[in-house]
């Protein structure tokens, strides 16, 4: 699986649909998933931008993998998002039921990364919730990345600044170049 990361509003969804749609993989995105299916007050929990527990979000994305053969080629959007569900991920590779190709690391500073969210108008977009996610993106994913990169997974920083084109250019001439592509 090619794993997306990054603070939202960095592009993760964008790139992992367009390199998905690209080389023809199948795109999962918790995210997605967990619109489609999270109802009742956990719903309006989500929409305020509170994330939900590890072992909902983990139990979810095991509903997730039935769905793919996840012994193909895939791209995964919006998972992990804490230490503890990449080490589920991770046990799951050590298991070889999941094997991680790369992850790609999408970097974008606070003001991109809040003129992008605030324009894409969803509810759970505001201000001091975009603020709240760079903290978290601070706590939480940096760790994540280190998780991988001591677990030998090849984690590839983009700089997602750019214009969706270049950055899409960009990852898939870095995938070719780490030998991870695959048409």
């Amino acid at each position: 699986m090619i794993i997306f990361m990054g603070v939202a509003g960095s592009g993760k969804s964008l790139q992992g649909k367009m390199l998905a749609d690209a080389v023809g993989l199948p795109w999962l995105s918790t995210g997605e998933f967990l619109r489609m299916l999270i109802t009742g007050q956990r719903r309006k929990d989500m929409l305020a931008g509170k994330l939900l527990e590890d072992d909902e979000i983990i139990a979810l994305v095991q509903k997730i993998f039935t769905v793919v053969d996840s012994k193909t080629e895939f791209v995964l959007d919006g998972f992990p998002r804490t230490v503890a569900q990449a080490d589920w991920l991770l046990g799951q590779v050590k298991h070889k039921q999941l094997s991680v190709t790369a992850v790609i690391h999408l970097l974008a500073d606070k003001e991109t990364v809040l003129r992008r969210l605030l324009s894409r108008g969803r509810q759970d977009d505001t201000e001091s919730a975009i603020k709240e996610r760079f903290n978290e993106y601070e706590a939480d994913i940096k760790p994540i990345l280190d998780h991988f990169k001591v677990s030998g997974a090849t984690v590839i920083d983009i700089d997602g600044e750019q214009a969706p084109a270049i950055i899409h250019q960009h990852i898939l001439e870095v995938l070719q170049s780490h030998h991870v592509h695959q048409n």
